[in-house]
């Protein structure tokens, strides 16, 4: 499950490198995990921040955090329509 743009990047992927640790693990799976075991936002809540290697993994395959989406979590943030509740 990804958005449509997300889902460019994730195409049929199952896995991927996280950039930290250079490891191949599983893509994020929301049918089965939970979002906030793996991710959080940032301080601006204009980012989201990996907290495990699937997380990270995810942000980076699927560029998560690419500008045009940074640029309208801001927009959202000053509305008071984001972050989320999850």
């Amino acid at each position: 499950m990804a958005c449509p743009s997300c889902n460019r990047y994730k195409a049929t992927r199952q896995t991927a490198i996280d950039p930290n640790t250079q490891n191949e693990v599983k893509l994020f799976n929301p049918q089965q995990q939970l979002w906030a075991d793996h991710f959080t936002w940032s301080e601006d809540a204009t980012e989201i921040v990996g907290l495990t290697t699937i997380s990270r993994a995810t942000i980076y395959t699927l560029k998560m955090n690419r500008l045009q989406l940074t640029r309208v979590r801001k927009m959202w943030v000053k509305m008071g329509e984001h972050p989320p509740n999850i």
